[in-house]
């Protein structure tokens, strides 16, 4: 049974940084591709990035291209999402996925991945 656990959140200012980490265990990480999603109160989850298992694809929401970065080692198992310039409107739980089917095949959607985390709350104060 593959296991993510998030850490990193806490509470930023506007316009500073938080860096994300997801860390695997029990699985293949490798042949996985991997996701980061939110959820704000009362609102749906939301997709904000993904990547390749072999990390050659890389795919963001709008809401934050040019701001966040998904990255992943395999190697420790490991993926990231650096997020930059940050806005109070980034204030959410954050989840990390992984699913092994189609590994290069990036989606948007959070029913395509198996695996979550337990999710980090990342609070972003102007």
């Amino acid at each position: 049974q593959v296991q993510l656990v998030e850490s990193g959140g806490g509470l930023a200012q506007a316009g500073g940084s938080l860096r994300l980490s997801c860390a695997a265990s029990g699985g293949s990480f490798n042949y996985y591709k991997m996701g980061w999603f939110r959820q704000a109160p009362g609102k749906e989850r939301e997709f904000v990035a993904a990547i390749s298992a072999n990390a050659g694809s890389t795919y963001y929401a709008d809401s934050v291209k040019g701001r966040f970065t998904i990255s992943r080692d395999n190697a420790k198992n490991t993926v990231y999402l650096q997020m930059n310039s940050l806005k109070d409107e980034d204030t959410a739980v954050y989840y990390c996925a992984g699913d092994p089917v189609l590994p290069s095949s990036l989606s948007t959607r959070h029913q395509r991945y198996r695996y979550w985390g337990q999710g980090t709350q990342v609070t972003v104060s102007s």
